[in-house]
């Protein structure tokens, strides 16, 4: 796959990036390089490599999922213009 100087206008364009003219064929390298490396990285036979988060073994330290106030609600909303039992109130924008 091949990106195209169209594509990186476009891609600047969806990105909210405000490209010149004269930078439109560097990054069309750029972004030609970046693809070809992910294809070579595609190409690698990855079958029974397990997923890992970390270069040495270790376990995912966890905490236990359970639903919680924080314990300091009035902490949280301390800093809110205005709040209602540990509520934000904000402006109602639907009708």
């Amino acid at each position: 796959m091949s990106v195209d100087q169209a594509n990186v206008r476009r891609i600047a364009h969806l990105a909210r990036i405000k490209v010149s003219e004269a930078d439109v064929p560097h990054l069309q390298g750029e972004l030609n390089a970046i693809l070809a490396f992910v294809e070579e990285l595609a190409s690698v036979d990855v079958e029974g490599v397990e997923p890992m988060t970390s270069v040495l073994p270790m376990w995912m330290k966890k905490r236990a999922d359970v639903v919680t106030d924080g314990a300091i609600p009035d902490e949280i909303v301390a800093n809110a213009p205005v709040s209602d039992d540990h509520f934000f109130v904000v402006p109602k924008v639907v009708e």
